[in-house]
């Protein structure tokens, strides 16, 4: 459970303010349906999240415990420095319309969209350290994602207007530190 409560917590705060939020708040101004957003960002995130996660299990039984305790703690520290770089959608990652519908839209943008994103290695990440968990990983990650987004999605910019987004980031930089001095120093 630990690993559900961690992965939720590290990328709901991950996710505030997130290119991914941003996209979340674009679609919802551009084809004002909620529901099927929701539904898109809960598809693609399962699926992301769940092929991230294999990554991060995967990695893990090649390397060796004293070699993936570094990388993770490394990891974890420059996640901490990343937060502090505020995120930015370019007008190429929004799309205009599409022949898929406004979930199918959902589902191929945030799918891309997370490719090579915060979330997403943070996801490999808290899979190869909670490599008994993947599923209760992928399980918070997704819930982390849509507690971040959703709201997004249904109150729109009244949300993100509201939310201190630097200290939001402050706190999750701070979560990520302490989480690569943990793995640094051992866990247990």
């Amino acid at each position: 459970m630990e690993a559900f409560f961690v992965a939720t917590g590290v990328v709901a705060l991950a996710e505030m303010g997130d290119k991914t939020q941003l996209l979340a708040l674009i679609l919802a101004a551009r084809f004002r349906k909620p529901w099927p957003i929701v539904a898109g960002i809960f598809a693609a995130t399962v699926l992301n999240h769940a092929l991230a996660g294999a990554v991060g299990n995967w990695v893990t039984h090649f390397l060796g415990a004293d070699l993936l305790r570094w990388i993770l703690g490394g990891s974890f520290i420059a996640m901490a420095l990343w937060m502090l770089i505020p995120d930015k959608i370019d007008d190429g990652d929004v799309p205009k319309s599409s022949k898929f519908g406004v979930f199918g839209t959902t589902v191929l943008a945030f799918f891309l969209a997370e490719m090579g994103d915060k979330t997403q290695i943070a996801t490999v990440m808290l899979a190869a350290r909670y490599v008994d968990a993947y599923v209760w990983v992928v399980m918070g990650t997704t819930l982390g994602m849509m507690l971040a987004n959703a709201p997004v999605v249904w109150l729109g910019d009244r949300i993100v207007k509201r939310v201190p987004i630097k200290l939001v980031h402050g706190i999750s930089a701070a979560i990520f530190l302490v989480l690569g001095v943990v793995a640094l120093i051992g866990w247990g």
